[in-house]
């Protein structure tokens, strides 16, 4: 019975977070995220599931002021996020080199991090060569295989998100920036260096300026679809 009441609980919290959670606009600059309680969000972004386990992302928290005022101008979606948020995140994805089944990372995700045996470590090597081939075909396209480094950065944001929200944190997510001059930007203070990433979307934290509007959505009937 307690579980079952414990369950219960946790699913209505779970409900509460989402329905809290918003894409927030201006952030209240007063307000500051504990060390404490950023350090949770980053680890659930640090535990999420990535395709194979290779973890292709990057975080890049942006606290210098200076460095968030040379991102303003190649982020229209992000200015006032900039100015007001209490902690700034770039979440980078690799780009082909470095998820290429025979790169440096993946052999030192499926050696070193996952410790397979070589027997266990070839096999993953060529299921992973012929998933990137053959069943999705990336190796035929460079943007393509970012956005599958991308979409798996996806993820980690929003457990960071939800996360974040559970405990009466807000956030927004933002791809209203012009890729290329961000990641001069980014090359340009060492951040990015060479051909080893890539941004794949921005999220701001912090405690909202004022109340958002209430929260719309489809009807649920009409985005899911049961075949029994």
């Amino acid at each position: 019975m307690n579980q079952t009441m414990n369950k219960e609980q946790v699913k209505e919290n779970i409900l509460s977070a989402f329905q809290f959670r918003h894409a927030c606009k201006q952030f209240d600059p007063a307000k500051k995220i504990s060390d404490e309680d950023f350090q949770f969000i980053l680890e659930t972004g640090h535990l999420s599931p990535s395709s194979f386990g290779l973890e292709p992302w990057k975080f890049v928290v942006v606290q210098n002021k200076e460095l968030r005022a040379k991102l303003a101008p190649a982020a229209w979606g992000a200015t006032e996020k900039l100015k007001t948020a209490s902690h700034f995140v770039l979440i980078l994805s690799r780009l082909h080199s470095g998820l290429d089944a025979h790169s440096e990372h993946v052999q030192h995700m499926i050696n070193d991090i996952q410790q397979c045996p070589p027997d266990v470590a070839k096999m993953m090597t060529n299921a992973i060569a012929n998933f990137q081939k053959v069943d999705f075909t990336l190796a035929e396209n460079e943007r393509v295989f970012f956005e599958w480094g991308c979409r798996q950065c996806y993820i980690a944001l929003g457990n960071m998100m939800t996360a974040a929200a559970e405990i009466g944190i807000d956030s927004c997510p933002m791809e209203g920036f012009n890729k290329d001059q961000v990641e001069k930007v980014l090359s340009e203070e060492g951040i990015i260096k060479g051909n080893d990433f890539g941004i794949a979307c921005m999220a701001a934290f912090g405690y909202r300026a004022k109340d958002p509007r209430p929260k719309t959505r489809q009807p649920i009937e009409d985005v899911i679809e049961w075949k029994n």
